[in-house]
């Protein structure tokens, strides 16, 4: 086994892919082994370990995005088409229910989740206490819950 990793270590292959091709190697002398007679296992176990690290440095050249380790890094994170479609006919839903609401609760909501104001700012523009305020605000997200279950 020795041999048959310092043969592929040689053709430039790390210590640890030759130990992965050395040990596929040995399972394919053993299948082999099983039909046919074999002269010298080692020869054999050498030529199998050189074979594979061959093939592989092939699979490499024609396709070498296939081996890059940090597939994250070249993945596209940009949604599907389906996925577009779907949100894009989610967001119709969410402003449909958002209409639902009366005029005065959705300023207020507005105010609250698209402009971060602080409760006690939409109070003193609406005139209004902060407890109502935040009543508002719970009510109308309680509803917009319910109405994108329906979705």
């Amino acid at each position: 086994m020795a041999k048959a990793r310092r043969a592929v270590m040689r053709r430039g292959v790390s210590a640890a892919d030759a130990d992965e091709f050395v040990h596929d190697a040995f399972i394919k002398v053993e299948q082999y082994e099983r039909a046919h007679a074999a002269e010298s296992r080692e020869a054999l176990l050498v030529t199998a370990a050189v074979n594979l690290s061959i093939d592989r440095a092939r699979r490499n050249r024609r396709a070498p995005f296939a081996a890059h380790d940090d597939i994250q890094a070249i993945a596209d994170g940009a949604p599907d088409p389906g996925q577009i479609v779907e949100e894009r006919a989610r967001l119709v839903h969410a402003a449909r229910g958002l209409d639902q609401l009366p005029e005065r609760t959705r300023r207020i909501l507005l105010k609250r989740r698209l402009d971060n104001l602080p409760f006690a700012e939409i109070a003193r523009s609406e005139n209004m206490s902060v407890a109502a305020v935040e009543k508002q605000v719970a009510r109308a997200t309680l509803q917009l819950m319910k109405w994108m279950e329906q979705w």
